[in-house]
């Protein structure tokens, strides 16, 4: 997705982190420094708990730990039960024990330097079905946390989304303003919204101009996530290679959707559903529209699908109208 326009009464600041663009809009203007640094400082947080591109991080800790149950910091534990929850509430889909698969496939760095690297590099290994998100053990009680010995925690996959929705609701919470946070297509809305919601523009790249949208739509809470094979990629053993595997095989997702974008009442919710619908497949449109999410799929020949109240071309602002980002 591609940020909210800046509007006389709307201000909006971006940079980039993690190989991909963030994006905090506010309303009104005066607010925007003060939101850009506690978005800033969430991200500092997320980094030091989830980044398993650091070997200091406390996710590389617990990978390293060789099944030694050990202590943990509130917000890594809050992390884990997301991607737990995520884990559970798609059949498994959404696993974050795939990390030795994304190790083996070569991603095992930050994306930019993961693109820059030789496509001749051979595969480090095979690729092999995740261990499974049950082994994990968690006392929330007394805040330990246990990884099984060989298994590599991922929590990509929603502690972006997470990380959203936790700096939306303290922006909102201590400036008393509204705002959206997008985090590399994860978008959180919280507090007031302006006048006919927030505009946002749908697009494969996250870091695209509004330009390059494909469609737009009209939120006034919730999150909405795009998940897709199309810009997160690179090649090794002589394969193209995406970045969301599929954890029943340990190999990216075969490529039936190029895009899926949905709503839900949180962008962690939104970010498991559109990251479930591309290891789904064809079932995905079926599956969220039981579920009643609004979703659009982009398939990979470009033929575009919507579900749930989605709003068709020229009802742009009928997702929020319909409540689709509460749902």
């Amino acid at each position: 997705m591609a940020p909210p326009a800046t509007g006389s009464s709307i201000g909006r600041e971006g940079w980039s982190v993690w190989s991909t663009s963030v994006t905090v809009a506010v309303d009104p203007p005066a607010a925007l420094d003060a939101a850009a640094d506690l978005l800033r400082r969430e991200i500092s947080y997320f980094d030091r708990a989830c980044n398993r591109f650091r070997p200091d991080s406390e996710v590389s800790r617990f990978n390293r730990a060789g099944g030694t149950e050990g202590p943990a910091s509130p917000l890594f534990m809050e992390a884990l039960t997301s991607a737990l929850r995520a884990a559970r509430l798609t059949g498994g889909a959404v696993d974050p024990t795939v990390g030795r698969s994304l190790l083996v496939l070569g991603y095992d760095r930050d994306y930019n330097e993961v693109r820059r690297r030789s496509s001749s590099l051979p595969l480090v290994g095979e690729p092999a079905p995740a261990p499974g998100w049950r082994g994990i053990e968690m006392d929330q009680q007394n805040g330990l946390v246990a990884v099984p010995a060989g298994v590599i925690l991922d929590l990509g996959a929603t502690a972006k989304a997470l990380c959203a929705d936790r700096a939306a609701r303290a922006i909102a919470s201590e400036l008393g303003v509204g705002v959206v946070v997008d985090i590399g297509g994860d978008l959180a809305v919280s507090g007031p919204p302006p006048a006919g919601g927030w505009q946002v523009a749908v697009c494969e790249d996250s870091g695209s101009e509004v330009e390059d949208e494909q469609c737009s739509v009209s939120v006034w809470d919730g999150g909405l996530a795009s998940s897709g094979t199309s810009v997160r990629r690179w090649a090794r053993g002589g394969a193209e290679l995406h970045h969301i595997v599929d954890p029943t095989t340990g190999w990216p997702a075969s490529v039936v959707w190029r895009m899926v974008t949905v709503a839900a009442a949180s962008c962690v919710d939104a970010n498991a559903a559109s990251t479930a619908a591309i290891v789904w497949g064809a079932d995905a449109p079926f599956r969220l529209a039981q579920l009643g999410l609004p979703a659009r799929f982009v398939g990979s020949s470009g033929r575009v699908i919507e579900v749930g109240g989605w709003p068709s071309p020229g009802m742009e602002s009928a997702l929020a109208m319909s409540g689709g980002a509460r749902s």
